[in-house]
């Protein structure tokens, strides 16, 4: 009883801390490897560094649907971030 109970406070906490994560959309052609790794889901530090190099070696981002283009990152991936991105300051 006391496991099952403290599993679900522990899970409460982790989901409550996820949800008020800065939900702010991140500018994909400005924001550093930390900045992408901590504001997307499913992007770690290397693939927020994966996602910085590419722009660095192919320009600006277009299109947000332009990140599959980046090794490990997939529709699926882009999908899920859609609305915590995007491409100016504007």
């Amino acid at each position: 009883m006391i496991k099952t109970t403290l599993a679900a406070l522990v899970l409460s906490l982790i989901l409550m801390a996820s949800a008020m994560a800065d939900s702010s959309p991140v500018n994909l052609n400005t924001a550093t490897a930390e900045q992408l790794a901590m504001s997307l889901t499913g992007v770690g530090q290397s693939r927020a560094e994966a996602i910085v190099r590419y722009r660095e070696q192919h320009g600006a981002f277009e299109h947000i649907d332009e990140l599959i283009n980046v090794a490990g990152i997939g529709l699926r991936t882009v999908d899920i971030n859609r609305d915590r991105l995007r491409l100016s300051d504007d």
